[in-house]
């Protein structure tokens, strides 16, 4: 009776083993199941970190403005006689452009004219009678004296005729024209623009720190948006010696060529000065940087292939200034790393990852806009 009651506690204690066994491997299973649940894996992309060379640049904003230029207009007023340029026409200088009516000026200038040579043959005669006595040294030397005046009355008149022929001051580009055949203009209307354009400015300026790094003749390079992926290049042609009180900026200009006019006085420009040494950093695209309160990180990914499930792990970075879509690290990632360029949001230490590369970006230090 006792082996039977033995056998029948034995029996009972391997069932309800067996019971609270499958009962610890469920609860087991089931937390698995709500952990993956929690925290599924993300899917990210991400590139393989490569060293390339790399030159700091300063950068900053600025507009072209003509070597010269200026709204050209006359001095006097009067009705257009006759227009001697077409809007667009490359002219130099000295070339005349307009001509008012001047011919009650230039009537007076030949009265005057005759009006000195007058003068002038009394002095001639009075400088041969004097050596006879037969004039005085103040008759002399009020005829003189009269010829001198007669001459400068010329001149001022010469000026006042030639205040009605508008003239180019330097050689340039014209502009659209402003006036017509046997209009009333009157005195300062502008005509016309003229701007030389080859070669052309560029200004901008530079916080005040950036002095140490620019000099003379230092290679710079600009491009506009009116020719999206073209680069132009100059050099630095001068630096304002004076630092604004308010901005603490620096105002700089370069020069560059422009033989065929293609940059024009007005158009907005970025501008690019290489500054320091070419170094051999590791690079990344610039999506890879993740900005927080406590500095700048990226996420690496360990233990995947491509297309593989791996682990993400958070790396504090220190990087350089970006140059186009990438940006250089100096500390935090090495050559060779996986780094997550894309889906970074819902990542956290140690979060499963699934790579997906099929779309990715390219990144370049000089990106171009290409119209489609």
């Amino acid at each position: 009776m006792i082996k039977r009651m033995a056998i029948m506690l034995s029996a009972m204690a391997i069932v309800f083993g067996g019971l609270y066994g499958f009962q610890a491997f469920k609860a087991t299973m089931i937390k698995k199941a709500i952990g993956a649940m929690a925290n599924p894996p993300q899917t990210v992309s991400t590139v393989i970190a490569a060293t390339d060379n790399w030159q700091s640049s300063l950068k900053a904003v600025g507009s072209f403005k003509a070597v010269n230029g200026a709204d050209l207009a006359l001095q006097a007023s009067g009705i257009v006689q006759a227009i001697k340029f077409a809007s667009g026409d490359t002219v130099e200088a000295g070339q005349a452009l307009l001509q008012l009516v001047a011919d009650d000026d230039v009537a007076k200038l030949t009265s005057l004219e005759a009006t000195a040579e007058n003068y002038a043959v009394v002095v001639k005669r009075d400088e041969e009678q004097i050596k006879f006595k037969a004039v005085s040294q103040a008759t002399l030397d009020t005829d003189n004296a009269n010829l001198k005046n007669a001459r400068a009355l010329i001149d001022q008149q010469r000026a006042i005729v030639a205040q009605k022929t508008l003239k180019a001051p330097f050689a340039g580009r014209l502009g659209i024209r402003a006036v017509d055949l046997g209009q009333y203009l009157g005195a300062g209307t502008t005509v016309v623009t003229l701007q030389s354009l080859d070669p052309i400015y560029v200004d901008f300026y530079l916080p005040q720190q950036a002095l140490a790094q620019i000099r003379i003749g230092q290679d710079v390079t600009t491009t506009v948006d009116t020719f999206p992926g073209e680069r132009f290049t100059g050099q630095i042609a001068a630096i304002n010696p004076k630092v604004d009180s308010t901005s603490r900026n620096v105002q700089v200009r370069a020069s560059m060529k422009n033989p065929q006019a293609r940059l024009l006085p007005g158009m907005f420009a970025k501008v690019d000065i290489a500054v320091g040494k070419p170094q051999q950093l590791v690079t990344v695209p610039l999506t890879a940087i993740v900005s927080n309160p406590y500095g700048d990180l990226v996420y690496l990914v360990d233990g995947a292939a491509a297309n593989q499930n791996g682990t993400a792990r958070q790396s504090f970075v220190k990087t350089t200034a970006a140059r186009g879509d990438r940006i250089a690290i100096t500390e935090g990632v090495k050559e060779g790393e996986k780094v997550v360029i894309a889906g970074q949001l819902k990542l956290r230490n140690s979060s499963p990852v699934t790579i997906d590369n099929s779309q990715v970006p390219v990144a370049e230090t000089a990106p171009s806009i290409v119209d489609q």
